[in-house]
């Protein structure tokens, strides 16, 4: 099943265009949406999960009509937000429990059943008797993730999911992603690049509420080979370098400010070529010449 989405567009009363004119045609896998806060993905998210309305636009999952069919879509819809509350007085089992229940899961005995599988899944079997107000940030990220996949859904959607994370706690969760995502769509949506290249097959930059790239993480990058050059400056010079070349990103290493700048040839002067990474794509698309140089 696909996920497509034609024309999509939100203005907020405020005036805010959160989104202009979305076209995305997502299938069956990892799809990353990468952008900074305020790019607009979560209006994007919420729009998808049937919580919110566009000003415009369709959205078709298979043969569900999403914007005219919101129930047919939720009863195949896996949500987790970028914030969820939990319970801190009930336990994972309980709390999973009475979710399973509003889910439709009517059978006791099936509903037990479903609950102790997804809780071993999530690697939170031994600690379902825990309250959840004592789980750690992963701990309860997972559980996240285990009431979004309750009712098998077809359709998974994550939200800024491994934001706060440690590295453990973050490595666990992409093995937990990755798996779900060899069976359904699943869409996820982060300001963190890492996310994306650890997990994604498919993908999409996107910012000021529209989508700035789409393609694979490998075919984004080999679109900058040969076009990316470094060098180490004084942080006194970045202005100037700014005012001569497309800068698209600088950081320390080692006490000494490094740049990187895009350019279609060797731009002499010191520099060497880089090989391009995820994250440079990603500061070239969102860091247009015109406003670096500005």
């Amino acid at each position: 099943m696909k996920l497509v989405i034609e024309h999509l567009s939100k203005t907020y009363p405020n005036g805010t265009r959160a989104l202009k004119d979305i076209d995305l045609t997502i299938g069956k896998g990892m799809f990353g949406l990468l952008g900074e806060n305020g790019a607009g993905k979560s209006t994007l998210m919420r729009i998808i999960a049937t919580l919110q309305d566009p000003d415009s636009g369709s959205i078709r999952f298979g043969d569900i009509d999403v914007l005219k069919q919101p129930n047919a879509l939720r009863k195949v819809l896996g949500y987790l937000p970028q914030e969820f509350g939990v319970h801190p007085a009930l336990t994972a089992e309980e709390m999973l429990d009475q979710i399973a229940d509003l889910k439709g899961i009517a059978d006791r005995a099936v509903r037990r059943e479903t609950v102790a599988c997804l809780l071993d899944k999530v690697n939170l079997y031994e600690v379902r008797k825990k309250r959840l107000g004592g789980y750690s940030g992963g701990m309860k990220q997972r559980f996240g993730i285990a009431q979004a996949l309750l009712g098998d859904p077809r359709l998974l959607i994550v939200d800024e999911p491994t934001a706060g994370l440690d590295p453990l706690e973050r490595n666990r969760f992409y093995n937990l992603l990755a798996e779900v995502g060899e069976h359904i769509t699943v869409l996820l949506s982060t300001h963190i690049v890492d996310d994306v290249r650890a997990l994604c097959s498919d993908m999409a930059i996107m910012g000021d509420g529209q989508l700035l790239a789409r393609d694979t993480p490998s075919a984004l990058e080999q679109r900058l080979a040969g076009k990316l050059w470094e060098r180490a400056i004084d942080k006194a010079e970045l202005d100037r370098y700014r005012r001569r070349y497309h800068v698209i990103s600088h950081h320390l290493r080692g006490g000494r400010m490094h740049i990187t700048v895009f350019d279609e040839a060797w731009p002499g002067d010191g520099f060497a070529e880089k090989l391009a990474t995820l994250q440079d794509v990603y500061f070239w698309v969102t860091t247009p010449r015109a406003e670096v140089a500005a």
